[in-house]
């Protein structure tokens, strides 16, 4: 980044003890329509599904209420790591753990689609790491 100043007789910028940084131009994107501001859930919202996951409510919904989602023993041992799209990866304490979900999963994923809507999530992937989980 160039800081300038600028002279006070003919405003060219010159480097001096008086510095400020010259201003960015800006323009709205060529295909930018002029609109009302978006807010900032819906922004998210466009961003997390860009990226091929779920609506943002569904993403902070399960990560923000895993234990309420799964119940306290199964959210003591396991926690959601990222969604691909409507994948849910979930990292476990231990490889039992790995096979009780597995053997719950389709209940969990009833569970969840009850609470965040029916196209909210179609399977779980258990993945065993000690660090991430519960």
């Amino acid at each position: 980044m160039h800081r300038f100043a600028l002279s006070n007789t003919n405003d060219r910028p010159f480097v001096g003890s008086d510095l400020y940084t010259a201003p960015m131009p800006w323009e709205p994107l060529p295909d930018a329509a002029p609109s009302d501001p978006v807010s900032m859930n819906a922004s998210l919202d466009r961003i997390v599904r860009h990226l091929g996951g779920p609506s943002a409510d569904v993403t902070t919904r399960v990560f923000g209420r895993w234990s309420d989602l799964v119940g306290e023993a199964v959210a003591a041992h396991s926690r959601p790591v990222s969604m691909r799209g409507t994948t849910l990866v979930v990292a476990v304490s231990d490889p039992a753990w790995a096979t009780q979900l597995r053997f719950l999963e389709h209940d969990l994923v009833e569970r969840l689609r009850t609470e965040l809507g029916p196209n909210a999530i179609d399977a779980i992937e258990v993945r065993v790491r000690p660090e991430q989980a519960g």
